[in-house]
């Protein structure tokens, strides 16, 4: 069996203020692409993980993976073999790994046979992190608390096409969290102390926003991932096509919202 771990990004994000237990009060329209890393599950001796993928050297392979915390949480002492095809950068801002433990908890959901209802599933994926909860489900919602608290929004943006563009300069969120100030912006309140921590963003932005057709551009999450909507195909893949020219050395990826 295989599952997609859906690439996530912030269509709009705003910090609300720091809270006791060392996170933030946030609130985010999460939204999702097409594509993703991919797991794969089979027979196996015990829980175990193989990763491959371009990404695969990026990313730790010991018990705080969080494909192997969530199968464990799942289902401690059944057996699975998982690889995972690690296609994302890691520290993004597109929630590569709350998106990877979302799709083991999905998949092996499916693999195991058990019967687990929504709210069960929500718990266990709160317990893994923050994002997992959205991640969970993949499907534009409202995000408040620490985004873990959700709520189902009137408008669907699936389809619209959308091109994702990182610059190859790993942040970790928790470093940009550190470094805001209280700064509130009209679309992502993380992008000031994103760009401080790594520049290149702005030159992302700026590329992202000089394209024909761009309906949206922004930096996902924490970063340093910016993403752009366009009013068409098209659009969107001459706008890729102009990036790959500019920054060959940027990943890229070409999509549309689920």
């Amino acid at each position: 069996m295989e599952e997609i771990a859906y690439a996530k990004i912030n269509l709009a994000l705003s910090v609300r203020g720091r809270r006791a237990d060392g996170y933030h009060d946030i609130d985010t329209l999460f939204a999702f692409a097409e594509d993703g890393d991919r797991l794969r599950v089979e027979e196996g001796e015990g829980i175990g993980l193989s990763v491959t993928g371009p990404f695969a050297a990026a990313l730790g392979r010991g018990e705080d993976n969080l494909v192997l915390r969530a199968a464990r949480l799942l289902g401690e002492g059944r057996r699975a073999a998982l690889t995972l095809d690690k296609r994302l950068p890691v520290a993004a801002g597109i929630g590569g790994g709350s998106a990877d433990a979302a799709a083991a908890l999905r998949l092996l959901t499916r693999w195991w046979r058990l019967e687990l209802g929504e709210e069960a599933l929500m718990g266990l994926a709160a317990r893994l992190g923050a994002d997992v909860p959205a991640c969970l489900g993949s499907r534009t919602v409202r995000g408040t608390g620490r985004g873990d608290r959700l709520e189902p929004v009137a408008s669907d943006p699936s389809g619209t096409p959308l091109l994702l563009v990182n610059p190859g300069v790993p942040l970790a969120t928790a470093e940009v969290f550190r470094g805001w100030r209280g700064e509130a912006t009209d679309g992502n309140d993380l992008e000031p102390p994103a760009l401080a921590a790594a520049p290149v963003i702005g030159e992302v932005l700026a590329l992202l926003r000089a394209q024909a057709g761009v309906a949206l551009a922004r930096l996902s999450g924490s970063g340093p991932t910016c993403f752009a909507l366009f009013e068409s195909k098209a659009e969107r893949d001459s706008a890729e096509a102009a990036v790959a020219a500019a920054r060959p050395d940027w990943w890229r990826l070409a999509t549309r919202l689920r």
